[in-house]
């Protein structure tokens, strides 16, 4: 393990080195990027349906292929999954990360290609570790282990020739060996798909472990951790694991969690990395802690273009490389990346807090959502739900809009919604059981997080009387054909203006 360590130590220092140079020259290895991934799939399919040959500069590029959503590429996707190659990028794709779907899926399959996989997805785990000793090069954390949760959903076969599951599975499967050195437990737990009987045994084969570092959803591993408490009967997790020092957390935003974890880790020694990175890619490191914006990674095979939200939407909107983005100005991010994924509209929205070095902040979705567990509820998933449940009770939907119940010391995370009927349902249990069945049926993460009310219990809803939707718009000023209700909230903050309302019988 020494001689180990200092080869790790050897790679971070190296590593850094290279972080710095493209904080120096991000245009530079941003249209390297660009040209090396036209190259590698320049003679599949897609590469030549687009001209890559031709494409010798970013604005041929633009013109050489308009936007993409996952919709758009679904149909290639489709026969990728069924074993065909050379359709997106080179060779077969052997992995499928997936994750929460679209208007008219319940599910969408990302292709990981080993490139990906390699240069991105496995890299971003290491470079926070790299980033993190480089700023605390007196960090104990390379003599203990990584505590690791795994997905919801292990990897499975499609057929012989590929596979899906969360993208946390599809890291682990493909982990290099030594990689079990410097995590715990070991990985056939990890992939255990009920999530009840994992944490049992992560607890089981954990708590004499020194555990030093995790990483992953605030969420589940505030379930995991109540637990370790309820069982272990300590009153912190220092008491459980003394050397804890640093999580790396992503998927949702860590605000109304901060408190909990300062409650459950009372050390103000302990650190707080925030990463952002998805089913599609790896895209931010936070390297300054006492700063809220992530370093923006370039080198991970990932060519970004960005579009104002101001003309998000729009039959032609501008699309901007790094050269040209502002800061402070709320973009939805288009990424081109060694998954074969090619001017792909994301669905996230960030802006620039910095340039040279480029970081930012995730600023939301370009639609509406909920993300406070990880369950990406979009409001397409919404509506129909919404239809279903009527179509079942008779009820009419008037107005309505829902939101997070964060989790407390003695409590779940939820939803709320406040529905008010134009038509009332004669059981209003009823038709809440028809609207949380349905979800689940629409959206595979909200079904995961509801699985036995592990991290979310049954949504709440609150019955609003008539004319409180038209009340509180009027409060706010937004009273006529051009202002929308919000239908979902990443944030309690129309919630609790609702029940404000409803609380003082305006």
């Amino acid at each position: 393990m020494p001689l180990i360590n200092s080869v790790i130590k050897w790679v971070n220092i190296k590593r850094a080195y290279q972080i710095q140079y493209y904080r120096e020259y991000p245009h530079e290895i941003q249209s390297e990027t660009l040209f090396e991934l036209l190259q590698s799939a320049k003679d599949t399919q897609w590469g030549k349906a687009h001209n890559f040959d031709d494409v010798t500069s970013y604005r041929e590029f633009q013109k050489a292929m308009p936007l993409q959503t996952y919709e758009d590429v679904k149909p290639y996707i489709d026969r990728l999954r069924q074993g065909e190659k050379n359709l997106l990028w080179p060779g077969e794709v052997k992995w499928f990360a997936k994750s929460s779907g679209t208007t008219s899926d319940k599910s969408k399959f990302i292709p990981v290609t080993n490139e990906a996989l390699e240069e991105c997805h496995l890299r971003g785990p290491k470079d926070i570790f790299a980033q993190y000793i480089t700023s605390n090069p007196e960090s104990k954390v390379l003599k203990g282990k990584i505590l690791t949760l795994g997905g919801s959903h292990r990897v499975s076969s499609f057929n012989n020739n590929s596979f899906h599951g969360d993208l946390s599975a599809i890291m682990i499967e493909n982990e290099p060996f030594w990689s079990d050195l410097f995590r715990t437990p070991a990985a056939e737990i990890a992939l255990i798909e009920e999530f009840e009987e994992k944490v049992e045994k992560i607890i089981d084969t954990t708590l004499d472990q020194n555990v030093t570092a995790f990483a992953g959803v605030p969420s589940w591993y505030l379930v995991l951790f109540k637990r370790v408490l309820e069982k272990t009967g300590k009153s912190n997790l220092l008491e459980v694991w003394p050397n804890l020092e640093v999580f790396a957390h992503g998927g949702v935003n860590f605000e109304p969690y901060r408190e909990q974890y300062r409650k459950i880790i009372p050390s103000p020694q302990m650190h707080y990395v925030e990463t952002y990175n998805a089913s599609e890619g790896f895209f931010g490191i936070q390297d300054n802690e006492h700063q809220d914006d992530m370093l923006l990674m370039l080198d991970y095979g990932i060519y970004y273009e960005f579009i104002p939200m101001s003309e998000f939407g729009s039959e032609n909107p501008t699309v901007v490389n790094l050269k040209d983005v502002e800061l402070d100005q709320n973009y939805a991010m288009v990424i081109s990346t060694n998954a074969g994924l090619w001017r792909y509209v994301i669905g996230d929205t960030i802006k620039f807090t910095c340039k040279y070095p480029f970081k930012i902040k995730v600023t939301g979705r370009t639609k509406h959502f909920i993300n406070a567990f990880g369950e990406e509820l979009i409001i397409d998933n919404a509506e129909q739900a919404l239809k279903i449940a009527c179509h079942h009770t008779g009820a009419i939907v008037n107005e309505y809009t829902a939101g997070p119940v964060f989790m407390s010391d003695n409590s779940k995370g939820a939803h709320q919604w406040i529905i008010e009927f134009a038509k009332e349902p004669k059981d209003i249990d009823h038709f809440k059981t028809i609207l949380d069945n349905s979800l689940k049926t629409l959206n595979s993460d909200y079904e995961a997080k509801r699985h036995k009310n592990m991290t979310l219990e049954m949504l709440h809803l609150t019955v609003a009387p008539k004319g409180t939707f038209y009340n509180w718009m009027k409060q706010r000023g937004k009273v006529g054909g051009q202002n929308k209700i919000p239908r979902l909230a990443n944030n309690r903050k129309y919630l609790d203006e609702l029940m404000n309302i409803l609380g003082s019988g305006r």
